[in-house]
């Protein structure tokens, strides 16, 4: 055990990468990094984690804004839910600790959206709390080094790789050891084509010796992907520049983002038919988005309006303006592709 801690130190030290949020130990960043990356791929993270420090430099600034300001600075990462759980715990963090981040596991599980993951993360990080992370980067070194063929995301899986990842812990510096961890699984020991080659641990992977590395780490089946089938009327007035956006309210997939007035058909052939009506009269754009467990297949058409046009909830906003409301990537695709209108974080 010794060994692979001080192999695993000298590796990180040799090849991590310069990463913002590695030169502090304000929680509040390291929160905030380890939010934006859930899901996302550190480059693309980066962007986004930078402009919320630039918007929001602290717990204070980020409990105070508009939630329609934190989710269109969000646009774009997608799982919408981790932008408004992020603005909650903000809100918590303030109003229930004075604006002072907790400093240990169990009390930032309480935090709204921090998980196990996240709660061990910042402890470690920002307190070096002797408490192992678990993402997926580790679970993957973990099943490999190990050879376990338990699924990582079963109730029995997850108790063995939290006992194995603490007996590993260096506990005189979590913090190092964590972010190796994850930087580890991140360069060397990656999801596809692993550089084994390069692994300090070669000679002690039990997955290598048994040719099993690209089955680790094993996996329940995720949930049936369903196909859900949209069609938009997008009302423009062409004189005023103006399009008509709707906010979602239902707990939905994007709820409090804005889309389009919406008519969603429950049955394919049904959608196909008003599809093959549409194109008969209308200029139809047809986009399909994919997310986790959804397929949205979305029909947008414009529907030229009035002058003093008015239609029940819905809101009158300038082409120009949109890209100050928080949007779903289907939806600013779609003006991407009609109107030529382009975003940026």
């Amino acid at each position: 055990m010794v060994h692979f801690q001080e192999s695993l130190l000298s590796w990180y030290a040799k090849n991590k990468r310069d990463l913002p949020w590695r030169h502090t130990k304000d929680p509040y960043r390291i929160w905030l990094s380890e939010v934006i990356l859930q899901q996302t791929r550190v480059n693309q993270g980066m962007e986004y984690y930078l402009k919320f420090i630039e918007t929001f430099p602290t717990v204070f600034d980020l409990s105070k804004a508009a939630e329609k300001q934190v989710l269109a600075l969000w646009q774009g990462l997608g799982y919408y839910s981790r932008a408004r759980n992020l603005h909650q715990a903000a809100k918590e963090v303030v109003n229930e600790y004075n604006g002072v981040f907790p400093s240990d596991y169990k009390t930032l599980l309480k935090l709204k959206g921090v998980g196990p993951y996240t709660a061990a993360a910042i402890s470690s990080f920002s307190f070096n709390e002797a408490k192992a992370v678990l993402d997926g980067n580790v679970f993957r070194v973990l099943s490999r080094l190990y050879d376990i063929n338990k699924p990582i995301n079963s109730t029995n899986g997850q108790r063995e790789f939290q006992e194995i990842s603490t007996n590993l812990l260096n506990e005189l510096d979590s913090a190092t050891h964590n972010q190796a961890m994850m930087e580890f699984g991140a360069l060397v020991c990656t999801p596809k084509r692993p550089k084994c080659d390069k692994c300090p641990f070669i000679l002690e992977c039990n997955s290598y010796k048994n040719n099993t590395v690209l089955l680790r780490p094993v996996k329940l089946k995720k949930t049936k992907v369903r196909s859900r089938y949209f069609i938009y009327t997008v009302f423009y007035n062409e004189l005023k520049k103006l399009v008509y956006l709707k906010k979602r309210e239902s707990k939905d997939i994007w709820q409090n983002l804005y889309d389009f007035h919406l008519e969603e058909i429950h049955e394919e052939t049904l959608f196909l038919d008003r599809v093959d009506g549409l194109e008969k009269d209308k200029h139809i754009i047809k986009l399909q988005h994919k997310l986790t467990h959804q397929i949205i297949n979305a029909v947008f058409f414009i529907e030229h309006t009035k002058e003093n046009s008015n239609f029940k909830k819905l809101e009158p906003v300038h082409i120009d303006e949109i890209n100050t409301y928080p949007i779903p990537t289907l939806i600013k695709n779609y003006l991407e592709k009609q109107m030529d209108i382009s975003y940026s974080v």
